[in-house]
This record gives structure tokens, C-alpha cells and sequence, in this order.
């Protein structure tokens, strides 16, 4: 077939447009056959069953088996198989056919999913159930170390989780490769209920991935102040825990600029808002600065963070937003009162600017203005 033939095919089949796509197949004769069930489109290597499989053309993905005789094990560039389409996109009724019709329920894609674990990235129950009762296992992980019930729990529908729960008791007992739990991803994506369910059922609050991580600070670090308040009252957790370079949540919130999970431990918890990580000694004010967050700053030194604090290096803010080549935090310091200083090996902020507009600031003499 040529290429526009071949485009119409593809084109037809996505629309689901069946009668269409019968009468092309038949007009092109063993040349359209052989397209159908050898052709691989784009970069994705996709054949046309794939196509129809996500886009739950049921009426076209039987047509293409049954009439046309396409293997239903046909992989694309990924390994993706037609039932990973279709189960990744919540299309039940293709689940069923492709099952039914040989299959593999288990199949492989690139980096080792399953279509079960692609169910589980919808909240999509009915799907789940389906493969699960063709003898989908739940246990099996991909090569980060996840199962699909860790995977159900960072997309957050408690129905998938209780289900799975219910299917495979011990199934929770899943750690990635870098030691990360399924309550680790729940408190990471804010999905409480799905916290509250492990909390209830089965987890322990202040277990720690491979960097000394909890799920407290996973909670506070992404802004999940009310995951965090679950953990904290209800399950003990420790807001002062460290990880393995010595940084508490408050350091953590700093980082990924929370200003919310900030007021929420200084203010309702009583942490030290100048506390210093152990090792080289860093705030959370050094840590906001060389993150580029400005209105952090602010923030923290609403809560009392105080502006000349230096770090076991003898650094200052001002020294860590110049490092970040963060130029509009770097005004902000200077607006603020910070001057330029030598840090303990003899080095000025002004000697760490790299960027155009950071050097800038200095040689318009910004750091002498109030």
C-alpha cells in the first residue's frame, strides 16, 4: 500500500470508523492484509491495533483479530501490547475481548509494567477488577521496585487501594529500590485518604526510604499540610526527624518553597525556624536562597529566621543565592540589609556570580543601597 493508503488506515482505525476501514482492507487485497498486521506507525512503532485498543474501539479491535487475523500479542517500540492500551486508558470492554482472546495478562512493557500496573494509574475500578480476575499479579514489580498496589497509591482512589488490599492482604509490604513504601507515594501526592487506609490497615508512620526520608517529610516538602497533620496526631510521627544529610522538614519545606507547611511547623508545632541541618550546618533561610525562592525567604523571616545567620562555612543567604545565580533573590537580600561578605575560606558572594545579571547587582553597587 502507499503511504496515503496507509495514513487513511491509521486515521480510520483511531476514529473507529469500522465500515470504513472493512472496505479499505478489502480494496487493497493481500497487500492491505499484510499492512494491517505487519505495519508499525510513527515513532512509537504503534500498529493499528494498538490504536483501536486505546482508543476502546471494541467493534475495530475485533475486526482487526478475528477478520483480519492480527496477533493480539503485537508490541510497538515500548513492548506495549494492545491490553496495555487498553487497560491504561480504562477501556474494560477490550480488556475483556483481548483476555478472552489469548492475551498474556501478565505482559511486559519497557521498564517492566504490566497492564494491571497501567490500570492503576486510573481510577478505574471496573479495569482493575477485570485483570485481577484473570489471574493478574499484583505482586509482580517493575525494574524501580513497584508493584501496582504502590502505583495505586500514587494515584490516590481508595476503592483500587481497599480492592487490592482485599485481593492481596500482604501486598503493602513493597519497598521500591530506593526504600520507598506505598505511604511514602501517598503522603508525597497528598492523596489522605489513601494514608489514612495504609495508617488504619498496615503502615508504620516514620519508616525511611534509602535517603532517611519519612512520609512526614515527603508530605511537608510537597505542601500536604493536612496528610502531614494526619501523620503527626493521629500516628505519632516525628517532625523533627532527620535524613541522611542531616535535614529536618523545615529544611525540606524550605527547598521546595512551602510556605504553607513553614507557618504549619513553626507556628503550630514550635520548630526552630533557625535550626540548623547537622554536617555543614545550612537553615532553612541558606536552603530558600539557593533555591531561588524569594517570597520563602520572606516567609521565614516573618517567623523570626534571622537574615545574617551563617552556615558551618561561614556562608550567608546572600552567598547561597549568588551560588543559585539567583539573581532577583539576591536583590531581595541586599534590599533586605545583607551586605557582601568573605565566607570562612576568604570568598564574597560577589566572587560566586556567574550569570550576567547576577555580577550585575555588584557592579551597580546594589549591596550598598538599604
Amino acid at each position: 500500500m502507499d503511504e496515503s493508503a496507509l495514513k487513511q488506515l491509521m486515521k480510520l482505525t483511531q476514529e473507529g470508523r469500522l465500515s470504513s476501514l472493512e472496505k479499505l482492507i478489502e480494496s487493497g487485497g493481500s497487500a492491505a492484509t499484510r499492512a494491517v498486521k505487519n505495519k508499525h506507525f510513527g515513532r512509537s512503532g504503534d500498529m493499528l491495533l494498538h490504536y483501536a485498543a486505546r482508543r476502546g474501539h471494541l467493534d475495530v479491535v475485533a475486526y482487526l483479530v478475528r477478520a483480519v487475523g492480527v496477533d493480539v500479542e503485537v508490541f510497538n517500540n515500548d513492548y506495549k501490547r494492545p491490553l496495555h492500551e487498553a487497560a491504561s486508558m480504562g477501556h474494560q470492554t477490550c480488556v475483556r475481548y483481548l483476555l478472552r482472546e489469548g492475551a498474556q495478562v501478565d505482559s511486559l512493557k519497557r521498564a517492566d509494567w504490566t497492564p494491571l500496573m497501567m490500570a492503576c494509574t486510573r481510577r478505574n475500578l471496573d479495569v482493575v477488577r477485570e485483570l485481577l480476575s484473570r489471574g493478574a499479579d499484583p505482586a509482580l514489580t517493575n525494574k524501580d521496585g513497584w508493584n501496582s498496589f504502590h502505583i495505586a497509591c500514587r494515584e490516590g482512589d481508595p476503592l483500587v487501594v481497599q480492592h487490592l488490599l482485599l485481593v492481596a492482604p500482604d501486598i503493602w509490604r513493597t519497598e521500591s529500590k530506593t526504600g520507598r513504601t506505598p505511604l511514602h507515594t501517598a503522603a508525597m501526592h497528598g492523596c489522605e485518604d489513601v494514608v489514612r487506609i495504609l495508617l488504619e490497615r498496615c503502615c508504620t508512620p516514620d519508616g525511611t526510604d534509602s535517603c532517611g526520608v519519612t512520609p512526614f517529610m515527603d508530605a511537608i516538602r510537597n505542601g500536604h499540610v493536612s496528610v502531614a497533620r494526619l501523620l503527626l496526631e493521629e500516628h505519632q510521627a516525628s517532625p523533627a526527624a532527620t535524613d541522611k544529610v542531616g535535614a529536618q522538614p523545615v529544611h525540606q519545606a524550605a527547598v521546595t518553597g512551602q510556605d504553607e507547611a513553614l507557618r504549619f511547623l513553626v507556628r503550630d508545632l514550635n520548630v526552630d525556624v533557625n535550626q540548623r541541618a547537622t554536617g555543614i550546618q545550612l537553615t532553612a533561610l541558606h536552603y530558600a536562597a539557593k533555591e531561588g525562592h524569594t517570597s520563602t525567604i520572606k516567609t521565614l523571616l516573618e517567623l523570626g529566621a534571622d537574615l545574617y545567620v551563617r552556615d558551618g562555612k561561614g556562608r550567608s543567604a546572600l552567598h547561597m543565592a549568588c551560588t543559585g545565580q539567583h539573581a532577583d533573590t539576591a536583590t531581595v537580600l541586599l534590599q533586605l540589609g545583607l551586605r557582601d561578605s568573605e565566607d570562612a575560606s576568604g570568598t564574597t558572594a560577589r566572587q560566586l556570580a556567574k550569570k550576567a545579571d547576577v555580577v550585575r547587582l555588584f557592579e551597580c553597587g546594589l549591596q550598598c543601597s538599604s
